[in-house]
């Protein structure tokens, strides 16, 4: 073997003219949503722990040092082929992505833009250049939005899917004026090694040499050493059965939480010990220290830095905390997280809530269980917390809002601390003092809330108009004793459904309305003129005049068969339910703007219904 290379390498040296490739055996990008999610909490915690207003961008350059990890790599046929670290540099390309995007300068958007596209042999092209996620790379880079990329395979669907969440996660406090100061902190002060091998057989030697030998603990094993080795007895027999017991306990539940997901034991124990004992948080303020919330990362040394605040005391506590406790909760995360991710009747608030990707929906259900709570306490508990989230989520999305991780985790943690170890009927208070202090409603809809216009399909609604659609439209057809779940439009089995503008793209068709193009196309983006259809029923009636594309809709889904007349006729299960709810159902033979805000109206008064408080008074 030759002698290895190792070089520290800031992002920048490390992205600069250089071309990246992979082979063929290691070529799908696997990272998930919690992995951006972590990322981005560090990115944010790391340097805002630096940060100061008063600082200029050249003080960032003193600020700490951040190390990402190590990438190994060789060279071959004037690029450099990447043996491990793929995951990391693929994610970083897709946050400079989106970072270019952002920032306002011209200089800093070059800079950005270089480390992601250049020159090459007067060939410009992507740094990590990947033969089959160039169309993805390309139509992210020039800012066409994930909405606009069909996915083709597994690799270019997590691209997609994961710039979605950059978007969606990317901390608020970053942005603004802070911007370019930690965009040169993450090019210049974060840092990975780059190990150079000289052949493919070096290649492998180290990466194996890394990846095999030796056991490193994990967090979960250095607490579960740390509780038992706390398990003691005068009786060394009755001890060694106490630790083998306890010990038994935690292997079983670890692997059960394993089986969700690799590495979900390490999960679950942050967002119990945040849930149920954790005080403090950063405050979403530049400048400010992590807590404990934040210190909950490195969760195996808080525990031990606060054992009195965990009740560990006396040697029956480290036993009881494992049997006891940790059985308790984890029991009820298991089933919360399989209901999440498998459409669970009765439990759907908790797959509504997951589709959304709402994670924090599991601190603030494990924050009112109590040991002491029955089975119908407790399920009725979870129930409270989720149905509450479905509609705090809906509403904000009614108003233009973002229900992202970093915009929503400092509220979610105060108000998980408010409902912590609460009895069913002071949680339902609790929640429903919250829905009624929320300034955000329905409303919002119709152009009351804070933006003042009504809500519309724009570049960062689409998802939440979706969902919305979705939603409503299951919502109605069980309403008239259709057998319809919210899977049937969230995720059908045979053509994914899209949103359909009920106006085609036609501004001359609208000039007896719209003097104006730019008045046209925000109106015709309003929510009340969209609805869903099956992707090929929705490219073919694209460019039809409302009036030939509406004689469709009656074999389409209820929503948008109430546009027609005969969804009137001969249908009593539907004409009960209209007037049974009251809702201002009318056939629309012509769409005009009047017609557009009837709807607009409508469809406020369909979400007031599916996501009223009164869900939080009586059980399922």
């Amino acid at each position: 073997m030759s002698k290895v290379q190792a070089q520290t390498k800031s992002v920048r040296e490390l992205l600069s003219g250089v071309k990246y490739g992979i082979d063929f055996y290691q070529r799908e990008y696997v990272w998930a949503r919690r992995n951006i999610e972590e990322l981005l909490n560090d990115f944010e915690g790391r340097f805002l722990a630096s940060y100061d207003e008063s600082h200029e961008r050249i003080t960032v350059s003193k600020y700490p040092h951040y190390f990402l990890g190590s990438i190994i790599t060789i060279a071959e046929s004037g690029m450099r082929y990447i043996v491990d670290g793929q995951q990391r540099l693929t994610t970083l390309t897709l946050l400079l992505i989106h970072l270019q995007h952002q920032l306002e300068d011209i200089d800093d958007v070059s800079l950005v833009r270089s480390l992601v596209y250049s020159p090459k042999r007067g060939v410009k092209d992507f740094n990590l250049d990947i033969p089959e996620r160039r169309d993805c790379m390309d139509a992210l880079f020039r800012g066409k939005g994930v909405g606009a990329i069909d996915g083709n395979d597994a690799s270019v669907n997590s691209l997609i899917e994961r710039y979605g969440d950059i978007e969606e996660l990317f901390p608020e406090t970053l942005k603004g004026e802070v911007l370019p100061l930690f965009v040169d902190w993450l090019i210049e002060n974060v840092n990975l090694v780059e190990i150079e091998a000289q052949t493919d057989d070096d290649a492998f030697t180290i990466f194996e040499t890394m990846n095999d030998r030796g056991v490193n603990l994990s967090q979960t094993d250095m607490l579960k050493g740390y509780l038992l080795a706390n398990i003691n007895e005068d009786d060394v027999h009755a001890m060694h059965n106490k630790k083998a017991q306890a010990e038994g306990a935690w292997r079983r539940l670890t692997g059960n939480l394993n089986q969700l997901w690799p590495g979900e034991d390490e999960v679950f124990l942050k967002l119990w010990l945040r849930a149920k004992y954790a005080e403090t948080i950063r405050e979403r303020r530049k400048g400010a220290t992590n807590r404990d919330f934040e210190n909950i990362d490195k969760f195996h040394r808080w525990a031990r830095d606060n054992r009195k605040r965990l009740g560990l005391r006396r040697s029956d506590d480290y036993y009881e905390f494992i049997t006891l406790r940790f059985s308790y909760f984890a029991r009820h995360y298991v089933t919360m997280h399989q209901a999440s991710w498998n459409f669970t009747p009765g439990r759907e608030e908790l797959y509504h809530n997951m589709y959304i990707s709402f994670s924090l929906q599991y601190l603030l259900a494990l924050a009112p269980l109590r040991v002491e709570d029955d089975e119908e306490s407790a399920h009725e508990k979870i129930r409270l917390v989720t149905t509450f989230a479905d509609i705090f989520l809906a509403r904000r999305m009614a108003n233009f809002r973002r229900n992202g991780y970093s915009t929503l985790v400092y509220r979610m943690f105060v108000l998980a601390k408010r409902i912590r170890d609460k009895d069913v009927v002071a949680l339902r208070d609790c929640l429903l003092d919250e829905l009624a202090k929320m300034g955000d409603t329905f409303a919002g809809i119709t152009g009351e809330g804070q933006w003042g216009q009504p809500y519309a399909l724009n570049n960062f609604t689409g998802r939440s108009i979706k969902y919305l659609l979705a939603r409503m439209t299951t919502w109605a057809e069980q309403q008239c004793g259709m057998t319809t779940t919210f899977e049937t439009y969230a995720r059908p089995q045979g053509k994914p459904f899209e949103i359909e503008h009920i106006w085609a793209d036609s501004f001359d068709k609208h000039i007896d309305e719209f003097s104006h193009e730019i008045d046209f196309q925000r109106q015709r983006n309003f929510f009340g003129g969209l609805v869903l259809l099956p992707r090929g029923d929705n490219q073919s009636y694209k460019d039809m005049p409302y009036e030939e594309k509406f004689e469709h809709y009656p074999k389409q889904n209820l929503l948008t068969a109430s546009l027609h007349p005969l969804t009137y006729k001969n249908n009593p299960n539907f004409t009960n339910f209209v007037k049974r709810s009251g809702l201002p159902f009318k056939p629309h033979p012509q769409f005009k703007r009047a017609d557009l805000m009837e709807r607009q109206e409508l469809y406020r008064q369909i979400c007031e219904q599916i996501w009223s408080p009164d869900r939080l008074l009586a059980d399922d």
